[in-house]
């Protein structure tokens, strides 16, 4: 029997070890006497596999989500009507699209222990290695397993849903659910199907937008002024003014929001002062109110949303006073009272040394700010749900409100009407405008080298 040539049987070994270290992940270790580690690594790997085989039949069943519909049956034997073995629309791509994170990630780590080419180390030397160089990939382990478990999966069958076909009418596990490609897409952004959620989509992206800019720029510009006023020199009592508006953002937010509610309700007392002094009766005959009586402070699309984002510069100017007091007390003076004594008036120190100081170490916050707002449920739902009531029937037929941002019109659809397929591909334009602003504003903020060339 002829053997082969030495070359070739070097190569062949060496093909042998990697495809022994990727299929059978302790062999190499049980056969360099590491018995305790080879065990743990066939335990993780049958562990591994297990998740993939008990997730195989979702896998499977996910191009079509499932074909068998729950039907309530006659059981002969218990005499009672009896559910089928339906399928899960939900649950097939639930365990779906585990089941391909599992797959992906089996393969992942085969590929990585078939290119190790040191002999494997002993379970003794990989703890000390991972106690100590290594430390960090210790410490990441479980936060990255709980993101990915928590987050990644949940957001990627979210994702998957926005092409379904998931609404009230076809509710799992009752039903059955479809792939139905970009319909909904189609559904949400083709303006000129006429359709409730085409006419609603630009109207509350609009809205989203406006308030996200000017409920962002005013507060930060509020907030940096009120900062800049208490820390003049001439100003005195500066503990005490800085405790009056720390007390207004430590009081709790839902807190602030309903009160305010109550106070400029239809028939609250802002109403009441105000339609007993005149004031009522006088806008109303300028045109400036549509109904005598009251004012719509919360109830009408142009003064809702004025009263939104004046009532927001209660709740967010106090916080950015304190960002604003942290950066105007470390600028060095040095530099203002050289600026002074060249002749520099107090505009012109405000321009050249105190806004550029603000600007690069607030320009992050600033940008989080903007998304904060884009997502920012709290304001738009406590101070609007049950008092705002839509008269346009197009809004209301898509289970939105003029007052609406996307993120409180995703809730809707979702708690109201339970259409989670419009909800899922809201949610996907929301992440998608984030995404979009904060690229662009940081490259911006990063670009030429400005970062480096301030400092």
């Amino acid at each position: 029997m002829s053997r082969l040539h030495p070359a070739k049987e070097g190569a062949f070994l060496a093909f042998w070890r990697m495809l022994r270290r990727s299929l059978l992940w302790g062999a190499d270790s049980i056969l360099h006497g590491h018995w305790i580690k080879g065990l743990l690594l066939f335990s993780a790997q049958a562990a591994l596999l297990s998740g993939i085989i008990l997730t195989f039949p979702s896998l499977m069943k996910l191009p079509s989500l499932g074909t068998v519909p729950a039907e309530r049956i006659w059981d002969p034997i218990t005499r009672r009507n009896v559910w089928n073995d339906y399928d899960n629309s939900f649950l097939i791509l639930l365990f779906g699209v585990t089941g391909i994170a599992l797959i992906i990630l089996f393969v992942v780590l085969c590929l990585r222990r078939g290119k190790a080419s040191r002999p494997p180390s002993s379970l003794r030397e990989d703890a000390a290695r991972l106690l100590g160089p290594d430390f960090h990939k210790t410490m990441l382990l479980l936060p990255v397993t709980g993101v990915v478990l928590v987050m990644v999966i949940p957001l990627a069958v979210m994702i998957l849903i926005a092409f379904t076909n998931y609404d009230r009418a076809h509710l799992v596990p009752t039903n059955l659910l479809s792939w139905i490609s970009l319909s909904n897409f189609k559904q949400l952004t083709d303006l000129a199907s006429g359709g409730a959620f085409a006419y609603a989509f630009p109207r509350v992206l609009g809205w989203t937008l406006t308030w996200a800019v000017t409920a962002t720029l005013s507060c930060y510009i509020g907030g940096t002024l009120l900062a800049m006023l208490i820390n003049r020199r001439s100003t005195r009592w500066k503990p005490f003014w800085r405790t009056c508006f720390m007390a207004a953002m430590a009081v709790p937010q839902f807190v602030s929001l309903l009160l305010m509610r109550n106070l400029f309700a239809d028939v609250g007392i802002v109403n009441t002062l105000l339609k007993g002094w005149g004031v009522t009766d006088w806008l109303y005959r300028i045109g400036a109110i549509p109904t005598a009586g009251h004012i719509p402070f919360l109830t009408h699309p142009g003064w809702a949303r004025g009263m939104i984002l004046a009532i927001n510069l209660w709740v967010g100017i106090p916080w950015q006073m304190l960002v604003a007091t942290g950066v105007l007390l470390n600028i060095p003076r040095e530099l203002t009272e050289a600026a002074r004594i060249d002749g520099a008036g107090a505009l012109q120190v405000f321009r050249r040394i105190t806004l550029p100081y603000l600007l690069h170490i607030t320009g992050p916050s600033l940008i989080s700010g903007m998304v904060t707002n884009i997502n920012n449920f709290n304001v738009i739902w406590l101070l609007t749900r049950d008092i705002y009531v839509t008269t346009d029937q197009q809004m209301a037929a898509a289970g939105a409100t003029e007052v609406d941002l996307l993120v409180t019109w995703l809730y809707r659809l979702t708690q109201d009407q339970s259409n989670y397929k419009m909800a899922s591909v809201i949610g996907i334009l929301v992440f998608a405008v984030c995404s979009a602003i904060t690229l662009t504003a940081f490259t911006r903020l990063t670009r030429d080298g400005k970062e480096a060339a301030f400092r």
